[in-house]
């Protein structure tokens, strides 16, 4: 596979679905925030994701900063808003997959990557053509341009993608998207288009398919149903859903009337006991209370 000529695609941004259009080629910046090179974050072995994406030593995570979201509530504020990182090359991306993989890593986990997505085509060409064999996985907001996301085709074995609301009206108040469900239903069905369903391993790996996490947030039980509800009726067992538990209020949010609280417990259970009423059988779900900021990432350039 042939490396790309990435200068078409910065030059006038359209790799998401905000087309600004920014010429990212002479320093330019489009909602992401960034320019025509590659950000990361962070490139690490994670140990707290799903059971099959995490496996026995961890999943090579890589972090990239700039977001095209914007949500209000997010905990990786630093690199998606503020843009902390270090720019690479993709040769060096490349490096950092192998790295990881000689470590062990279940996986190479892409997070929130939309905005660099010819570089890291690239730097997946490069990192198979030297010995790369590990799983691929794309983890992102839900929040995909579905020709961008043709470009990953053949590259990724897993997508690992949120489903973040049903409401237009939530997706405008909190991610500044009210095309945001309709965006995530036209993301979901590429991502399912390009792997069909889910493959686990005897070892309880995943090998291939679709993941789709969503976020049980404050007051968002009903939203919360219409997402699993169309997740199961559209995709049956096919695919893995992940509800989550996890949400943080952050400092951002301190005096919203919701998102300021933690998720009740009465709330996640309400949203548990719908999932089995449907009939979801195939996913995970996260017990005890939110996690507090002391376990979010520190973006230190760990392994950059």
């Amino acid at each position: 596979m042939n490396l790309m000529d990435t200068s078409k695609f910065y030059k006038d941004c359209t790799l998401c679905p905000r087309n600004c259009h920014a010429d990212r080629k002479v320093g330019g910046t489009g909602f992401c925030g960034m320019s025509a090179h590659l950000m990361v974050a962070k490139a690490y072995k994670h140990m707290w994701e799903e059971p099959c994406i995490t496996g026995p030593s961890g999943s090579g995570t890589v972090f990239f900063s700039g977001c095209n979201l914007g949500c209000l509530f997010c905990q990786n504020h630093e690199i998606s808003h503020e843009h902390k990182g270090l720019e690479i090359t993709a040769s060096v991306l490349s490096e950092s997959f192998l790295k990881l993989q000689s470590e062990n890593a279940s996986n190479i986990n892409l997070v929130t990557g939309v905005c660099h997505i010819p570089l890291i085509v690239n730097a997946l060409i490069m990192a198979r053509d030297n010995g790369l064999t590990i799983p691929v996985v794309y983890n992102s907001s839900g929040y995909e341009s579905v020709e961008s996301l043709k470009l990953l085709e053949g590259l990724v074995d897993i997508y690992m993608p949120d489903f973040k609301y049903m409401s237009s009206e939530l997706s405008l108040e909190y991610s500044k998207a009210s095309d945001y469900p309709d965006i995530a239903k036209k993301t979901l069905s590429e991502m399912y288009s390009q792997t069909g369903p889910a493959v686990i391993s005897e070892e309880g790996l995943m090998k291939k398919g679709v993941l789709v996490r969503h976020l049980v947030l404050p007051g968002g039980v009903s939203d919360s149903k219409k997402v699993l509800r169309y997740l199961h009726e559209t995709y049956g067992n096919n695919i893995l859903i992940s509800i989550m538990n996890q949400y943080t209020p952050m400092p951002s949010v301190a005096c919203h009337k919701l998102l300021s609280r933690k998720v009740t417990p009465e709330e996640y259970a309400r949203v548990i006991e719908f999932a089995d009423k449907i009939g979801i059988e195939k996913g995970f779900v996260q017990e005890g209370e939110a996690v507090s900021e002391s376990f979010i990432p520190s973006w230190d350039l760990e392994g950059i």
